[in-house]
């Protein structure tokens, strides 16, 4: 059914499927980061990729670009893998997968968490909630003020909500809020963990070397749309500036932190335009049909921990069946 689902849909679109990663890794049950943000198990992530390379066409944000600059068209299933943040398990464990399968990806990084080496601030907020002594979560600037359970997945669940609800607030909120929160737990960000480290400019190289292409994610990987003008400018040239001077040349592919309709805009797109990146990613789910009107709102595919082996062929062959639905968020009245 699915190859048959392939060929009918391949003979009325000729679109671009980006499929949208964070982390590859195994997950054991003292993991107390963002479990949300993990794709996928190695094993399965090598399975995905095998099937992409031996299926459809992977791609690269070069070949997507000459093709919206008048070059050659994409192939009829061309695919674009992309990975978000720049976590060290993308060099650590899916890097090595993609070089042997011969599968060309898009890593998208935050350069002042590379230059610093610190955990994102998300994962973050997630791994306080996970894991601090209080009997109860207080947030009232998020409407939150519930009993702490003390089971582990009930914690990761209780991360979800208090994630959606921090990226509703304005920029000087979310921070506030962090803020406060690292204060309350006594745990900085600077203090960092295992489990949640960025990569480093030299195993950016070596992936660079090995076929990969790496591009902008900001700086310090906050909701661009929601910054005033002059942090706009900030996070956007630093970013391109740091990726030029570290890797020899200018990005130019960009994808929004966050990405979700409230996360990028017409001020950020004028930005990153202006920066010299040729492209940009938005996180909301879907395929696009690339040209000048949307080569700086490219959709994509996000795949997450619960998508096994017959859902991801389900998705490369029919996204618009089988991918999962943009999550907007609703702040409580």
């Amino acid at each position: 059914m699915l190859p048959l689902l392939r060929t009918v849909r391949g003979l009325f679109r000729r679109d671009l499927r980006v499929l949208a990663y964070h982390r590859v890794r195994d997950v054991a049950r003292e993991f107390a980061f963002d479990r949300a943000l993990v794709s996928a198990s190695p094993a399965r992530f090598h399975s995905q990729m095998r099937h992409l390379r031996d299926r459809f066409h992977p791609v690269s944000c070069r070949e997507v670009v000459a093709a919206l600059d008048g070059g050659p068209a994409l192939p009829r299933d061309a695919v674009l893998v992309t990975f978000d943040d720049g976590y060290d398990d993308n060099h650590a464990v899916a890097f090595p997968i993609l070089r042997e399968l011969g599968v060309p990806a898009t890593f998208f990084v935050a350069t002042g968490h590379i230059d610093s080496g610190m955990p994102y601030a998300y994962d973050w907020v997630a791994h306080l909630v996970v894991t601090m002594s209080d009997a109860r979560l207080r947030l009232p600037e998020l409407a939150i003020d519930v009993p702490l359970p003390a089971d582990r997945d009930a914690r990761h669940a209780l991360t979800g909500t208090v994630l959606d609800r921090l990226k509703y607030l304005d920029d000087a909120g979310q921070q506030g809020v962090i803020d406060e929160l690292q204060a309350r737990c006594g745990r900085p960000r600077a203090a960092g963990h295992v489990d949640c480290r960025p990569m480093t400019w030299d195993q950016l190289r070596e992936m660079r070397d090995g076929g990969m292409e790496i591009g902008g994610h900001g700086v310090h990987h906050r909701m661009l749309a929601k910054l005033p003008d002059e942090a706009l400018l900030a996070e956007v040239s630093e970013c391109q500036a740091r990726l030029t001077a570290e890797l020899g040349a200018p990005a130019i592919a960009v994808s929004y932190p966050v990405g979700g309709p409230d996360a990028y805009d017409a001020r950020v797109i004028d930005a990153v335009r202006a920066q010299g990146f040729r492209i940009g990613f938005s996180y909301i789910n879907g395929v696009s049909v690339p040209d000048d009107a949307n080569r700086y709102g490219l959709l994509r595919v996000a795949v997450e921990a619960d998508v096994d082996q017959s859902w991801f062929q389900g998705i490369l062959a029919a996204p618009e069946l089988f991918s999962h639905a943009t999550k907007l968020r609703v702040y409580p009245s």
